[in-house]
Formats: C-alpha cells, structure tokens, sequence
C-alpha cells in the first residue's frame, strides 16, 4: 500500500510540474515555535510589555493576516502530528507518547504535509523539534523532508546536567541530521551549551535553503521549528542579558531577531511575492516549575497567554490559542485580522488548495480548506468548532465564542476534576473562563454537544491508530 501510495505521489508530481511551472507556485517557510504563549509577540498587545519589542513578528502580521483565535492541541506531540497530518493527534496514534521506550510516531501509513507538497514538485527542508519519531522509518527525511537537522525535543538536554546520570554514563540526547533515500546520523551531542546555541544554527540552515533553492525550477516548502520558549530555557551568548529584563525578554529578543533574518533572506533573493510566511506555535506557554522541581529557575523561563486563562496540559484557552500571521503579498489581504476559529489542521488543506495539492481521502481527515477565508474572499472561517482533547481523554467542545466542557485541570501536575453536569464559557465576556454561564445558556450546551458525538461517531469508520503501532501499518478493513 505504502509504495503504491508513493508512485501516485510521484505520478502526480510529474503531472503538476508539466501542467504549471514553478513560479505559479509560492514558496512556503512555516515557522512554528515551542510552547510560546498567545500574549508574548507585540502584534498581540505583548512585545515591549514584555520586555523587548517583536518588530519581525509584528511586520508579519501588518503585512498580511493575524488570527486572534488560532488553536492548536494541548500538548507538544499531538499538537506536531495535527499540523503535519491534518488529523487529530488520536487518529495517528500521536495523542501521547508510549513508554517502555519503544517506536513512536507517525506511521508510514500517514502522508504529511511534506509527502503532499513533495507530489507537486516542492524542495523540502526540516529544521528543528520534530517529536513525531525518533528512528529510522520516523525521521523527517522519512516522512516527505529531502532533508532535515534537529532534534526530537529539548527537555532531554537536562540530563546532561546531573551528575547521577553522568555517572551511570548513559547514551545522551543527539542531534541529528539525514537526506531522504540515506540512513540518519548523528550530528552532535544535545547538551545544555548546544540548548543555547540551537536555534541560531536552525536559522542559519533555513537561510542556506533559501539561498540554495530561491533560483531553483522547484518551489520550496521549509519547516522550521525553533526550539524555544521550551524548558530549559537559556539564551544565546549573543542575547544573554541584552535586554536588562531577565531571561525571557533574552529570548523573546532573540527569536525575533532570527525570525527577521529569515524574513530579510526571503527579501535578498527576491522571492518576496512569491513566499508564504507562516508565524505560529505548537502549545501555549509553559506552567511554573513545581515545587521541588530540578529545574533552576533560570531555566524556566515564564510565559505569558495573555488575556486567556491556563498553559499547556490544560483544557483553557492559553493552552489551544497561539499567536499566529500569514504573510503572502499581493494575494493575502495586508493588515487583516480575525477572531475567526481556525485550527492548526486547516493548514494542511489550505496550502493544498493554493498549491493544487490533493488531501488523503481514504481516512479521517479533519482540516478544513481555508484559503478563500485566507485570501480575503469571504469574512467567516469556514470551521466553527474544536474537540478539546488531553490525551485520549476529551475535555469539551469549543463552539464559536462559547466552550462547553465536562473536565479541567489548572497544570500539568493538577488531578483532573471531572464535572457531573458540563461547564459552559462565553469566551467573549470571560476570557478567563472563570463563570459557568450554563444557566440560562442551555441552548449552548444543546448546540456544542453533537459535535462531540459526531466526532467520535467517525472513529467507529476510521479507528485510530494504536500509539506505538510499527510498521507496516495497514487500516482495519471496512
């Protein structure tokens, strides 16, 4: 199935590239950050009231789009597999991470983002966190990248610190680094000095893409998934105390600054009008350390949602809403914006559609096209609703500007309470989601519900993919 899957990727890919030439195809640089709340960026009323000014973030959204209300999953893993598949993490098996130390990740049953764009003749580079699979068969280079340098995430560099795990002399996290068609290697250890210098080598290796492929027949695609605000947080030596405002402002400084260079390589080569930014994050901030955590305090670095209640491991809104823009000039309406639901999935089948891409119609699929809603043809989202997922667990529904849910938990380290009689928020009036409004608003309840019920009815056509499944994966017969 998988290789039969693969030749009419590569069928379609000849078909694309004889019926349009790569200039009618934009090139795409998505960039998605760690665990960075909704109110840090200036474009979202944070910047300078958080210690520096965001100056490449905020030109991204003054020249095309900003969403107000763009969710994502609440955690890191499920939240990478919603955006590279276009799924809910629970269908691919990616809602958590097993343990026992076994295989992870997407299957290569799953076609991504990259493997889509790939059928129409795009380069492809992975730079980054990709937490979707840390072995053979589940690398970037596996799943659509040409290539790809990174890491399978960052709070692994901690160990390094410990004397009890220096003593045992135990295999350390690695960074590393593949072409598609090759075996993987090993870049270089992931310690704690390496942790501060990482996203500037990520940035560095986006722009050689660029500059490599800006000239090239063939459109490019780059993923670039910085690491940062991700626990332990520590600053380039280049940004450490630059702001005078302690370790976040540091960072928040820094990522913008390589956000910029990105930005100014794009402008260099030309290719301005014809690249797609996309500027986002994966999970909200994170919580405060707990007591009697390991983690020094200068290695956690507080995140701020803004106006919205909660942080990533939570059913609340500063956990699903990140910042986001969309920068396409020319084609996306500059200075837009919008408190229209979208959610992470809908990228998937928006750049489809803009690049004439096709969407697996064999599963269960859950992103929406948005690209007329994106290129200023209609005003409404063409999405109205999110199932709030915690693992395999769902916590709710968000319906419009309202949230009805049936558990919450404050933390990552807070039990979850369960409600015998579901919670209603309106999210317009009480963007804290402090005051259940479920009386007199019944009517939310009997709107938001279904939507739950529909949802899960899908998994009775399409059953989720077991986490830890091998491969080769094949889908129960129907």
């Amino acid at each position: 199935m998988r290789g039969a899957l693969r030749s009419i990727l590569l069928t379609l890919s000849v078909c694309a590239a004889s019926a349009a030439s790569a200039q009618e195809k934009p090139n795409i640089v998505l960039i998605n950050l760690d665990n960075f709340g909704w109110g840090e960026p200036g474009f979202n009323g944070g910047g300078i009231i958080r210690g520096t000014a965001t100056p490449a973030m905020d030109a991204l959204a003054e020249e095309g789009m900003r969403l107000t209300n763009f969710n994502v999953e609440a955690q890191c893993t499920p939240s990478r597999a919603a955006l590279m598949t276009g799924r809910y993490g629970i269908r691919s098996g990616n809602h958590t991470i097993p343990g026992g130390g076994g295989v992870y990740g997407l299957t290569q049953w799953e076609v991504t983002m990259a493997e889509m764009l790939k059928a129409v003749a795009y380069n492809t580079a992975m730079y980054g966190k990709w937490h979707l699979g840390w072995s053979e068969g589940r690398y970037p280079k596996d799943q659509g990248f040409d290539e790809f340098y990174g890491v399978e995430s960052t709070d692994q560099t901690m160990w390094t610190s410990s004397a009890r795990w220096q003593a045992l002399g135990l295999e350390p996290p690695h960074v590393m680094e593949g072409v598609a068609g090759e075996a993987a290697s090993v870049a270089r250890v992931y310690d704690l000095e390496y942790r501060a210098l990482i996203d500037a080598d990520l940035t560095d290796k986006a722009i050689d893409f660029i500059n490599r492929k800006a000239n090239d027949e063939a459109p490019f695609f780059i993923y670039l998934a910085m690491t940062n605000m991700h626990t332990p947080s520590i600053a380039h030596p280049d940004f450490n105390g630059s702001t005078g405002m302690g370790l976040f402002a540091d960072l928040l400084r820094q990522t913008d600054a390589y956000i910029g260079r990105v930005l100014e390589a794009i402008d260099s080569n030309g290719i301005r009008e014809n690249t797609i930014v996309i500027f986002t994050a994966d999970n909200g901030p994170e919580a405060a350390a707990k007591g009697g955590n390991d983690i020094a305090p200068q290695d956690h670095a507080q995140g701020s949602a803004g106006p919205w209640r909660g942080t990533l491991f939570t059913p609340f809104e500063g956990s699903l809403r990140v910042p986001f823009a969309m920068r396409w000039p020319g084609r996306i309406p500059a200075g837009s914006a919008s408190n229209e639901i979208v959610h992470q999935m809908d990228l998937y089948p928006t750049l489809a559609a803009i690049v004439g891409g096709k969407v697996p119609e064999d599963r269960a699929f859950d992103g929406i096209d948005q690209s007329t809603f994106f290129l200023g043809e209609q005003d409404k989202s063409n999405r109205e609703s999110v199932i709030v997922y915690m693992g395999s667990e769902i916590y709710g529904v968000k319906w419009r500007n309202w949230k009805l849910v049936s558990k919450e938990n404050e933390s990552t380290w807070q039990n979850t309470v369960n409600y015998s009689t579901p919670r209603v928020y309106d999210l317009i009036n009480d963007p804290g989601e402090l005051k259940d409004v479920l009386l007199p608003n019944t009517w939310v309840a009997e709107q938001a519900a279904p939507i739950v019920g529909e949802h899960l009815a899908t998994f009775e056509k399409y059953p989720a993919i077991p986490p830890g499944q091998p491969d080769p994966y094949e889908p129960p017969a129907q």
